[in-house]
């Protein structure tokens, strides 16, 4: 059986980092993102982003377009969604792109939704970056070795990420069940309703089993009684990860001082 709380192994580079490390890399990042206005910041951060976890992390087959096709494409579609809430009267004297009777949608109002979309575009970018090069039990045991959190705490969350898969596992046998039964008939809204409230008493119960067996385990174990407990999996911070920390830092100093300048893109008008 695969080990679920052994760390992520991979030769890419991301996976080889400190999980801290990499949450640490893309901060100044989101930050960045939450205050800037203009389309050549979010623009430049969506590319390295993307690129970043193109050439430095393993991205599965099945979510392969989750990370190199959805933060751009919601950029783009987005953006006249986000548009077509722009007040008029703040692109009044831009070219009009289209009318729908009385309605003017102008270049302007284009910009401005293109401005909020990039901006949330790339920020889904750049937090999939830890997201990929990281699992949770790998920032928990991360946090519980470097930052000195509890391990109570940290183990506490390993169970919780554990219950994940459980849960999964015990409706697709819970499911199963229904069906040889024959008790999963039906179709239509109502029928899935049915089927689904049918699910929850029985998988409420087999969360609590197994709850209660993890509590024996962890008692059995002695958890809880030394102030330390011995690590199994050691995720040591190395000079390595703060240099990658300190250049993606200055990679985003950058980006903010001398893309717009450097792009020159038009500034959309502010509306939120």
């Amino acid at each position: 059986m695969t080990d679920v709380f052994a760390p992520v192994t991979s030769r890419r580079l991301l996976h080889r980092l400190n999980p801290l490390a990499v949450v640490a890399a893309v901060a100044p990042a989101v930050v960045v993102l939450v205050v800037v206005r203009d389309l050549a910041t979010p623009l430049v951060l969506l590319v390295l982003a993307t690129a970043l976890l193109g050439l430095g992390a393993h991205v599965p087959a099945r979510r392969a377009a989750l990370v190199f096709v959805l933060p751009t494409a919601f950029a783009v579609l987005a953006a006249v969604s986000f548009g077509l809430w722009t007040d008029p009267a703040l692109v009044a004297g831009t070219q009009t792109l289209f009318e729908v009777g009385t309605y003017r949608f102008t270049v302007g109002s284009w910009l401005a939704g293109l401005g909020i979309s990039l901006r949330l575009g790339a920020l889904l970018a750049v937090v999939l970056v830890p997201g990929i090069a990281a699992t949770g039990p790998d920032l928990v045991r991360a946090a519980v070795q470097n930052l000195r959190v509890p391990y109570r705490l940290g183990y506490t969350a390993f169970a919780a990420f554990r219950f994940v898969p459980r849960f999964g596992h015990e409706l697709a046998v819970i499911r199963a069940a229904h069906r040889v039964r024959g008790t999963a008939g039906g179709r239509g809204p109502l029928a899935g309703l049915r089927r689904w409230a049918g699910y929850l008493v029985p998988l409420l119960a087999g969360a609590i089993r197994h709850a209660e067996r993890v509590a024996l385990a962890m008692d059995a174990r002695a958890f809880g009684a030394h102030a330390t407990r011995t690590e199994r999996y050691l995720v040591p911070f190395r000079v390595s990860d703060g240099v990658f920390v300190a250049l993606c830092w200055a990679v985003t100093v950058g980006v903010l001082l001398l893309a717009q300048p450097v792009l020159g893109l038009p500034e959309p008008v502010v509306t939120v």
